[in-house]
């Protein structure tokens, strides 16, 4: 079973679902496509860490072959091709690694080379697995490490818990384009109300089962139950706001690892475990 945190924002809690879950579930997988900022290894701190470099292919000009038609430069829609006095040059940074240049060119004057984009490390943390991805300050796009991400838990029988990058970018389409099942984090203000419309536009514009949890809730009106009440989305749980569980989360410690919290989170798990096995039954 894979399932996708997702949230509209950073800051609201996404991690804090990812790693709880993942803790709670023991024999589990977590990964990390946050991959512009992984934070998930500070809270499990895995051991025997493998690191694995992600490179991507960019096109490489020899010069004595190029014709100057031009014909490379008419069709990158990124632009990151440009031919100035005669001579092509290739802007690594906004390449998309799609190779049309390579195969439309006349003369066979671009070839490819690997660039490395950032990397992959796996490591153990009791019983869950840790697999973050980890993207190069300055690289435009964590989508190729996202994709060999994903490559790693394919055939994976675990329960895989995925910890989306915030928002709803292509990058987010991505990180949950195979999962059963997407959890939407969200905070009771103006603006996380905001965020989760558009996150919950994605995951059904994906067609991907989902509920909500409710982060930092305190008694009284609150916007996303509303919210999910006019749209008819399922509340998995709400997580109070609390000083205790905000104390541990910012000491980078698992909350479920306490009594308290353990309950919390197991109960969640087990919710979201009824909704999944609820869709199978009610689309198959």
């Amino acid at each position: 079973m894979k399932l996708a945190v997702l949230s509209g924002k950073g800051g609201t809690g996404k991690t804090l679902v990812s790693v709880n879950l993942a803790a709670v579930a023991n024999n589990s997988v977590y990964v990390d496509c946050d991959v512009e900022e992984p934070n998930g290894h500070l809270f499990f701190k895995p051991v025997e860490i493998k690191k694995e470099k992600v490179s991507i292919k960019i096109p490489v000009v020899d010069e004595d072959l190029c014709l100057g038609c031009r014909k490379c430069v008419d069709f990158c829609k990124f632009n990151a091709l440009a031919a100035i006095i005669n001579k092509l040059i290739v802007f690594d940074d906004i390449c998309h690694s799609c190779g049309g240049c390579i195969m439309l060119c006349p003369s066979h004057a671009l070839t490819e080379k690997d660039k490395v984009i950032g990397k992959i490390n796996s490591g153990i943390s009791e019983e869950v697995k840790v697999i973050s991805g980890i993207l190069n300050t300055g690289e435009a796009s964590g989508i190729p490490i996202i994709k060999e991400l994903l490559s790693k838990i394919s055939a994976e029988e675990k329960m895989t818990v995925i910890d989306c990058p915030p928002g709803s970018a292509c990058i987010v389409m991505e990180s949950i384009r195979d999962v059963d099942y997407c959890i939407l984090v969200a905070e009771p203000t103006v603006f996380g109300l905001h965020n989760l419309a558009l996150v919950y536009q994605l995951v059904k514009l994906f067609n991907k089962p989902h509920g909500v949890v409710i982060n930092k809730w305190m008694a009284g009106e609150n916007l996303i139950e509303r919210f999910c009440s006019d749209n008819q989305i399922t509340v998995l749980d709400k997580i109070p706001f609390e000083s205790e569980l905000g104390t541990i989360n910012s000491d980078g410690e698992i909350a479920a690892k306490s009594e308290k919290y353990y309950g919390l989170f197991s109960e969640l798990l087990k919710t979201v475990v009824k909704e999944v096995e609820h869709e199978t039954v009610t689309h198959s």
